[in-house]
């Protein structure tokens, strides 16, 4: 947990900034009036005042916006948050880290007086997931990371004959639910082998989310749902008829899908297709829904939950 230290803003780009205060987050475009905001990755820059210590030191009158950061900070160690985990900064607002440091291809001001500047190496970005207003003295609180399993289905997959696009594609795509892939496997279509690492995953390896690709049509050996169900103890049909309703908007061939989702402890297991344009498709319906799924999926353990 940390707090703001300042709000800063400027006109354009490679100026110091003023600190204003307070401000407005916008999602998917930055601090309000700001001119490093707009439909990048780099929205919204961040610097510690530790960090701004350092030049200090150093013997640099300098203070927070010196370094064109929006929001300092203090409190969080921020080159350490891995890219992915998000942030929450003061009532409403949420943030995802997209990068830390940045390369500078002019030297600043800054450099010339010190012969360094910090911030290409303390300074992070982020990009707004949800706005809201931000002022001096708001928390900002770092949110763990969802862990995620990735488990492909296929039996060219398993022998190297067949690349996981799928597989690939969802290592991308879950950063954007602030998910770090902590386990990833390719197994055959298999009952016992997909039963052995569904529970793997969750009932050892704790995962939030595991995603499996592939095993979800009509070939015989197509038996990922039956595997699954053999481990889920709560059913989550929603989010099945969800995806399947997107694929059915592209083409009928989608109601042949026989994904499954549902619950087992304190993980949602979800089942999506083995082609990467529909693993794509299907995932992308159901983001909006699934951080609050995980949410609340991962209060702390009670005195009821079962032993392994």
């Amino acid at each position: 947990m940390g707090r703001i230290v300042a709000v800063c803003t400027s006109e354009g780009k490679g100026e110091r900034k003023t600190n204003v205060g307070n401000g407005r987050l916008i999602a998917n475009h930055g601090l309000e009036g700001d001119g490093h905001a707009g439909p990048w990755h780099r929205q919204v820059s961040l610097l510690a005042i530790e960090s701004i210590q350092k030049m200090r030191d150093k013997g640099l009158d300098v203070g927070p916006g010196d370094f064109a950061e929006n929001l300092t900070t203090e409190g969080i160690d921020l080159p350490v948050l891995p890219i992915g985990f998000r942030l929450k900064i003061g009532d409403k607002a949420l943030g995802q880290v997209t990068q830390i440091g940045k390369e500078c291809h002019d030297r600043c001001a800054i450099y010339y007086q010190a012969g360094d500047c910090v911030m290409p190496r303390e300074g992070i970005f982020i990009k707004v997931i949800e706005g809201g207003e931000v002022k001096v003295g708001d928390a900002i609180e770092v949110v763990p990371a969802v862990k995620v399993g990735i488990l492909t289905c296929s039996d060219r997959g398993s022998r190297g004959e067949r690349e996981d696009t799928s597989g690939a594609l969802l290592h991308e795509m879950v950063k954007e639910i602030g998910g770090v892939v902590c386990d990833y496997a390719i197994v055959p279509d298999e009952r016992e082998k997909i039963i052995e690492k569904l529970i793997d995953m969750v009932d050892y390896k704790r995962l939030d989310l595991v995603l499996t690709t592939g095993g979800t049509g009509f070939s015989p050996r197509d038996i990922t749902p039956e595997a699954t169900q053999t481990v889920l103890q709560r059913n989550a049909p929603g989010i099945a008829e969800a995806m399947r309703m997107e694929s059915m908007k592209i083409t009928p061939m989608g109601m042949l899908s026989r994904g499954v989702a549902g619950i087992r402890r304190r993980s949602l297991i979800i089942n999506l297709p083995g082609s990467a344009k529909a693993t794509r498709e299907c995932f992308s319906a159901i983001i909006p829904a699934l951080p609050h799924a995980l949410e609340i999926l991962g209060g702390s353990f009670t005195e009821h939950e079962e032993e392994v």
